[in-house]
C-alpha cells in the first residue's frame, strides 16, 4: 500500500514538473534556453572606425567571449549569427534566431559620434523614440545598402525615413516588456559593476531587431570615437569586462524565469491549491500596441473577455481574468493556440500590476 502511494506521489510530481515549463514556451521540459548572439557588422562592413578601431572586430570578440561563458551552463544553448569576419544580411540574422526558436536575441555593437559623447546604452525595438535614437538606428540600418536585393528583402524600407522606421515598430511590441527587462539588466551591470556612464535603455527602429520574433536587444558597448572609451573597448580587459556583464545579465534574466517556474510548481503541489488570494488577479497578456483597439473578439482572433490597459505610450491587451493561477494557465494555452505564441501571464493587485513572482508567493501562502 505504501509502495503504491509512493508511486502515485512520484507520478504526480513528474506531471506537475513537466507542466510547469509551459510558462514562457510551449516546448517541452527538455528544451534548452536558446540565446542567439549577434556580432554586428562583419566582412565588407567594418562598422564604425572611430580612432582607427574596428567595430566589427570588437563586437565579434565580445560576442565570442559571451558565448563561451554561457555555453558552460548545460541548460543554455548558444547560437551565433557569425563566428568569424563575414558579412551577414540583417534579415538573415533574424532568420537564424527565428529558426532556432530562440528565447533571446542579443546584438552587440559599438557607437560613434562627432562629439565627446560616451557611455553605454541598450536599445529595444519600440515607438518611444526621438531624433537622437533615430540617428543611431539610421547608422546601423544603413547596412542594408550593402546587401543584394535589399529593396526586395525589406519591402521598400528606407533607413533615412522616420515614417518608414515607424512602420516596422508595431510588430514587436508584444515582446517589449521582456526586452526592456533584459536591456535594464545589461545596463545595470555596466553601470553598477563597471561604473560606466549609463545612457539608459532606449527605444528605436533597428531593422535587425524587427526581423526577430522573441525578446531582443541591441547593445551599444560604448563610443569608439571617444578616445578613452575606444581604447578600453579595444583592450582585452575591456572586452572581458563588458562580456562578463552581458553574461551575468542574461543569466539573471533566465533565473527570473526559472523562479517563476519554481513558484508555479509550489502552487500546483500545495495542499492549499483551492485557497486563492482574492486580492490577486491573473491575466494573459496577448499583445501591446500604440493603437487603441476596441477590445472585441473580432480584433483578437475570436477571443472574448479582452481587457485593455494603457501604460506609457502603449496599450496592452489581456485575455481573461482569474484569481486561480491554474485557470489562467489554461487560458494562456488557449491564447497560444489562437496564434498568440508569445503570450504570458501577468498579475494585478488592487488594479495595479505587480511582479508575477510576488503574486505567486502571495497565492501560495
Amino acid at each position: 500500500m505504501k509502495t503504491n502511494g509512493l508511486f502515485l506521489f512520484v507520478c504526480v510530481i513528474i506531471v506537475l514538473t513537466c507542466s510547469s515549463f509551459s510558462i514562457f514556451n510551449n516546448d517541452t521540459q527538455s528544451k534548452k534556453f536558446v540565446v542567439v548572439l549577434d556580432a554586428g557588422h562583419g566582412g565588407k562592413d567594418p562598422g564604425n572606425l572611430g580612432n582607427g578601431y574596428k567595430e566589427k572586430d570588437i563586437a565579434l570578440k565580445v560576442v565570442l567571449a559571451v558565448g563561451k561563458e554561457l555555453e558552460k551552463n548545460p541548460n543554455i544553448e548558444v547560437i551565433y549569427t557569425r563566428k568569424n569576419d563575414v558579412f551577414i544580411d540583417l534579415f538573415v540574422r533574424g532568420k537564424i534566431a527565428n529558426k532556432a526558436n530562440a528565447d533571446l536575441f542579443v546584438s552587440v555593437h559599438c557607437n560613434s559620434h562627432n562629439s565627446s559623447a560616451h557611455g553605454t546604452e541598450t536599445f529595444v525595438l519600440g515607438t518611444n523614440s526621438n531624433k537622437t535614437n533615430f540617428e543611431v538606428a539610421k547608422k546601423e540600418n544603413s547596412v542594408i545598402y550593402l546587401e543584394d536585393d535589399y529593396e526586395k528583402n525589406y519591402a521598400g524600407f528606407d533607413p533615412n525615413s522616420p515614417e518608414s522606421v515607424m512602420s516596422i515598430l508595431l510588430s514587436q511590441e508584444e515582446y517589449l516588456d521582456q526586452s526592456i527587462m533584459l536591456a535594464s539588466l545589461i545596463q545595470n551591470k555596466f553601470t553598477n559593476v563597471l561604473k560606466r556612464k549609463n545612457r539608459g535603455v532606449k527605444q528605436a527602429g533597428f531593422i535587425v531587431l524587427h526581423q526577430t520574433v522573441m525578446p531582443s536587444v541591441l547593445v551599444e558597448l560604448g563610443f569608439l570615437t571617444y578616445k578613452k572609451e575606444g581604447a578600453y573597448l579595444n583592450s582585452r580587459k575591456g572586452q572581458q569586462e563588458v562580456s562578463a556583464s552581458i553574461v551575468n545579465a542574461v543569466l539573471e534574466y533566465k533565473k527570473s524565469i526559472d523562479r517563476n517556474v519554481d513558484n508555479y510548481t509550489v502552487v500546483e503541489s500545495s495542499d492549499k491549491t483551492n485557497d486563492y488570494n482574492k486580492d490577486i488577479l491573473f491575466k494573459v497578456q496577448i499583445a501591446a500596441s500604440s493603437k487603441a483597439l476596441d477590445p472585441k473578439p473580432y480584433n483578437f482572433k475570436g477571443l472574448e473577455s479582452i481587457s485593455r490597459l494603457k501604460e506609457g505610450n502603449l496599450y496592452k491587451y489581456f485575455y481573461g481574468s482569474s484569481s486561480n493561477y491554474e485557470d489562467i494557465k489554461i487560458l494562456e494555452a488557449e491564447a497560444r493556440k489562437k496564434g498568440y505564441s508569445s503570450s504570458f501571464v501577468v498579475a494585478f493587485k488592487d488594479d495595479k500590476k505587480i511582479a508575477l513572482i510576488d503574486a505567486l508567493k502571495s497565492t501560495a501562502n
